[in-house]
């Protein structure tokens, strides 16, 4: 079994943007990819919540839809870690030190409470370690 990976809701969202073909193409390769490596992709709940949001409202997918579509990834595709107080103070934190977004920060901070030593985003600076979590742009 390979090193847990962090998807972050980019990739999430272009698994389903027709809108960006390339970005989805990549962004199937890559949950492929995971596939035959025998590892399942963790996701948070806030990275859910984000892309029901992005995908309701900026993709166009009805409601329904992209709520079914998140349920299906729970448990069969994804492994879902969830947003506790603990992981907010711990995101405060990093936000402040190390100069992110909170909400970027908390995707860190998530990334790390699972123990993922990859997280895939396009939010984040290539190749930038957070202590033990290497940021990989799977679109760059």
């Amino acid at each position: 079994m390979s090193a847990r990976a962090f998807v972050d809701t980019n990739v999430v969202v272009y698994l389903f943007d027709d809108r960006e073909p390339k970005k989805r193409a990549r962004a199937v390769a890559l949950l492929e990819r995971l596939a035959q490596a025998d590892s399942v992709p963790v996701v948070s709940t806030q990275v859910l919540q984000e892309a029901y949001v992005a995908l309701t409202r900026k993709v166009g997918v009805p409601a329904e839809e992209a709520l079914a579509t998140l349920q299906l990834m729970e448990g069969a595709s994804f492994d879902v870690q969830p947003v506790d107080a603990k992981l907010v103070w711990r995101a405060a934190a990093r936000s402040a030190a190390d100069r992110l977004s909170f909400w970027d920060a908390l995707v860190v901070e998530t990334a790390r409470d699972a123990g993922c030593a990859v997280l895939y985003s396009e939010d984040l600076q290539d190749g930038q370690d957070f202590d033990g979590v290497r940021v990989a742009n799977p679109f760059g």
